[in-house]
């Protein structure tokens, strides 16, 4: 077991009760040395997403109260515990999937961590890790995006729509993107969409029907939720899949199965990362695909926003707010 000198307390980010962003709090901790099989991880920079604001709310309730919020992250080794002998202290590391993140310091199972590759930054590493995996995921697995796919992507300028717009359309896909501003249009459309909607201005079930000959998409990503739905399934040809994978605008309604038959024979899926990342054969798989796909420059990502991580409660409020876009970082 090989350790390096680590001080006793960190601090973190706290939720105690569920609520708006002022309920993440500031708070010293003590994280202690890493136990068999795991790694202390000093943390350069944090991923910041949608889901976190999800568990601070209690949409996505947690095991128990107070918790550290966060799935993403990048940083260096700085001890190991026993047992683990795929790492060295000193290793620069990124993980997504992992709850507790939203910390300056934190101890995480060896085996749910890639490295870094040369080339890639911690920020970049930790901005693109749960956002590029989910890309990976909705455009190889779920459905299998290729040069014959016209594909419908919501939010087409955050953080996951900027990375899965530019892969989608590096394996020869149509892109349709929307958004909600003429500057995040701009975003999109540099981003690999071959056709934006700011959905505040047009009506983009009929615009996607004018820009597929009426006939639809295969397939609709959406992690808006209650505003984009039923929509999003009407922008579907006969057994196209609608992919719900978030709920930015809150959780899409109830509704009958049966919609589905009457709408086209349409196929729905509401997929989560976690099940796709669950082995370590299939994270070190996902990630190094994403990785890949990054030294192609097939898909470029920066850290669009960055905040202290002290400051995260104003990190949420932007994001919430919907004046993010793109990547945003948190740094410790």
């Amino acid at each position: 077991m090989t350790r390096a000198k680590t001080k006793d307390t960190t601090h973190v980010i706290r939720v105690h009760k569920y609520g708006g962003p002022d309920v993440l709090k500031w708070e010293e901790a003590d994280i202690g040395a890493p136990g068999p099989g795991e790694i202390r991880i000093k943390q350069t920079a944090i991923g910041l997403n949608f889901i976190d604001a999800y568990m601070r709310s209690g949409l996505y309730p947690q095991d128990t109260l107070p918790f550290v919020p966060g799935t993403e992250g990048a940083g260096i080794v700085t001890a190991l515990g026993e047992g683990v002998r795929t790492l060295k202290v000193g290793r620069r590391v990124a993980y997504a999937g992992h709850t507790g993140s939203y910390a300056e310091e934190r101890l995480i199972a060896a085996d749910r961590v890639v490295r870094i590759p040369d080339g890639v930054s911690d920020e970049v590493a930790a901005a693109v890790m749960l956002k590029g995996m989910t890309a990976q995921y909705l455009l190889r697995q779920i459905f299998k995006v290729g040069p014959k796919t016209t594909l419908l992507f919501h939010a087409a300028a955050g953080g996951v729509g900027t990375i899965a717009c530019q892969w989608a359309a590096s394996l020869g896909a149509t892109v349709i993107g929307t958004v909600g501003s003429t500057g995040k249009a701009l975003i999109a459309r540099s981003h690999g969409c071959t056709h934006v909607i700011n959905y505040r201005e047009e009506d983009f079930v009929a615009k996607v029907k004018e820009y597929t000959g009426g006939e639809g998409v295969d397939v609709v990503y959406d992690s808006v939720g209650k505003e984009t739905f039923p929509g999003s399934l009407d922008c579907l040809k006969r057994r196209g899949l609608w992919v719900s994978f978030g709920q930015s605008s809150g959780p899409v309604p109830e509704f009958r199965i049966n919609l589905l038959a009457q709408k086209g024979s349409l196929l729905a899926t509401r997929p989560s990362l976690w099940d796709f990342i669950a082995t370590r054969k299939e994270l070190v798989s996902t990630a190094n695909d994403l990785f890949d796909v990054l030294a192609k420059g097939a898909v470029r990502v920066a850290a669009s926003q960055s905040f202290a991580l002290k400051d995260a409660a104003d990190a949420h409020r932007a994001m919430e707010g919907r004046q993010t876009t793109g990547s945003s970082v948190l740094i410790p």
